[in-house]
């Protein structure tokens, strides 16, 4: 593992002799990328792996890990959407989601777009009614003891009113997943059977509603693409690209018909062929999914063996990687390396200007702010609050130009009384850096929010919130760059220079120091209005007789604001606490 300055690991790699490896990233001759790993590494540490197997595993668990910026990753800040059905619920749910998976799910994809997978869910609705709404909305229409529209509609059975019974909903839930599964033959007969029992027995109303859902499945079936008249599963990876970015299409497969589809660009950090390439994308496609029985390629990777043997741990039966010569697979990763190159042009064409762009900028305010260096990570402060009360900060971050919204995080001002935004951006400051200096001397851990430092801080106000950025910078003993970005002509303040600068405003450096800085702003804000709303409704209900910390919570799940609790009558509002209370409640809203 190489490590930087800082102690972030920015490269993960493995090897059957560490000392041969290692040494051969110190000699001469090595291409541009792998010479910016090395002039960015300061430390290097080693684990020693009973066998080549735990080696790759190890190496694909440090790379989840910690996100090294120089290995090859097949999905960068990117999730792919998933049909999830929440078995883990007394009635579960179909959902479209991303991210992280939980275990009581099961899941189905990925898919390539959110709206194919909405759309087919939307035409099974009809045949297998289970419900779609959130749980919040789920435990209000239980409340109410009536049903949503979906019900209505028959796009739901409407377990929230016991309308269906839990054998039943079962049955449903299991129909759903069989057809994303790509067990349609087994639905199919079992609504063709239930369509002919019914007519025989003169039910033809019943009949009639399943011939429709029939129909829906069939629909359905349509936007699902039939690859082999084979019913088998494999997985089918090709790509597409140059020296610095590839395309990769891969595309599954089961029972003949394609269930799922991952359209990735990927950024070729690392110096390896396309051997190489492909190897990495195997560890990243099944490091935490089981895989096929059958994995066809269109170009062989490095270490088959190895591989071979860790998809066969993973599956617990025997896995093969193919590069078919003939036949039909032959013609089906043709297929998928053509969708491959096609991605790719359309991505070099949308992607060399945003790319450039951001370079462009970040190079401009290096220059205009005669940095040591170009600015790859710049995090930005704000203040909100009104009149004094429930003071907050934001701090978001900008890596390569980009957002890093999972790294953004939100302070609530703990020992600055009344309004005063100086010293609320001084107690932000210090928070903030001396979590980086306790973060910094100890192991890296899960739990870290704020173990690296910025390139550069921006704090959103004039030169008396920037000073007391710096004082506390040098209390702290950090050699950070920071400066002030105020609102009124967007003139730019620096340390120890009592005239701002006013940088052009075409210029590129401006547009990104507005963009952080701006988005700051509207985090401190967001932030900033939840916590005066839930202080309006703790007021209120604080003030009723009768309504305690479980009514208060109740009455919140239910009406979520207090526009809403307004907006119901006393009827409604009796449904959740008891009329005494609700009369209280219902007058202490209009005062």
């Amino acid at each position: 593992m190489f490590r930087d300055r800082h102690g972030r690991v920015i490269y993960v790699g493995k090897a059957k002799s560490l000392r041969s490896r290692v040494s051969s990233y110190f000699t001469s001759g090595l291409a541009t990328r792998t010479r910016s790993m090395v002039d960015n590494a300061e430390t290097l540490d080693w684990i020693i792996t009973d066998n080549e197997v735990e080696a790759l595993m190890l190496e694909y668990s440090l790379i989840k890990k910690h996100r090294p910026r120089f290995n090859i990753r097949l999905v960068d800040d990117k999730s792919y959407p998933y049909l999830a059905i929440t078995r883990g619920d007394e009635w579960p749910r179909a959902r479209v989601m991303r991210g992280k998976r939980k275990k009581e799910n099961e899941y189905f994809g990925p898919f390539a777009h959110t709206y194919s997978v909405r759309k087919t869910l939307d035409q099974l609705l009809r045949t297998f009614p289970v419900r779609t709404c959130t749980d919040g909305l789920f435990k209000r229409q239980q409340a109410q003891g009536r049903p949503c529209l979906l019900y209505h509609i028959e796009k739901c059975s409407g377990p929230c009113i016991n309308a269906v019974e839990p054998d039943d909903y079962q049955e449903m839930v299991d129909g759903l997943a069989a057809f994303f599964r790509g067990d349609t033959d087994e639905v199919i007969a079992d609504l063709e059977k239930r369509m002919w029992r019914a007519s025989e027995e003169h039910d033809f109303e019943t009949a009639a509603r399943h011939r429709d859902r029939l129909n829906d499945v069939h629909r359905a079936l349509e936007r699902q693409e039939i690859v082999s008249d084979k019913r088998e599963e494999f997985d089918l990876i090709a790509g597409h690209g140059d020296e610095l970015e590839t395309a990769v299409e891969v595309l599954r497969v089961h029972r003949g018909r394609v269930v799922g589809r991952i359209g990735s660009v990927i950024d070729r950090v690392e110096d390896v062929s396309d051997a190489g390439l492909y190897a990495s994308v195997i560890r990243e496609l099944y490091g935490d999914e089981r895989p096929p029985p059958l994995v066809v390629v269109a170009i062989e990777p490095t270490d088959v063996p190895l591989l071979t043997e860790w998809l066969s741990e993973r599956r617990d039966s025997s896995v093969e990687i193919r590069v078919p010569r003939r036949g039909t697979k032959r013609r089906l990763i043709e297929t998928t390396q053509t969708n491959a190159r096609e991605a790719f042009g359309r991505h070099r064409l949308k992607r060399q200007r945003d790319h450039n762009s951001r370079a462009k900028a970040l190079r401009s305010i290096q220059e205009v702010l005669n940095l040591p260096e170009a600015p790859l990570r710049i995090e930005a402060y704000d203040i909100s609050t009104l009149q004094g009360t429930h003071t907050v900060a934001s701090m978001v971050v900008l890596e390569d130009g980009l957002p890093r919204r999972n790294e953004y995080r939100r302070f609530k001002i703990r020992t600055v009384e009344g309004q005063d935004d100086f010293a609320a951006m001084g107690e932000t400051i210090e928070r903030r850096f001396k979590a980086y200096l306790a973060e910094r001397d100890r192991e890296v851990g899960e739990r870290d929010k704020f173990r690296y430092p910025p390139s550069l801080v921006v704090i959103d106000g004039g030169i008396g919130q920037l000073g007391r950025a710096v004082d506390v910078l040098k209390r702290l003993d950090l050699d950070i760059p920071v400066i002030g970005l105020a609102k009124r002509m967007e003139e730019v303040y620096l340390p120890d220079r009592s005239d701002p600068i006013r940088i052009p405003r075409d210029a590129e450096a401006l547009y990104l120091l507005q963009q952080v800085r701006d988005e700051a702003h509207r985090f401190a804000i967001t932030y900033h209005r939840q916590l005066r709303s839930k202080s309006m409704v703790d007021s209120i209900l604080d003030e009723v007789p009768g309504v305690g910390a479980k009514r208060k919570k109740a009455l919140i799940r239910r009406f979520g604001s207090v526009k809403r609790m307004r907006a119901a009558d006393i009827e409604t509002l009796t449904e959740v606490v008891p009329e005494r209370v609700a009369s209280d409640l219902y007058a202490a809203l209009r005062r």
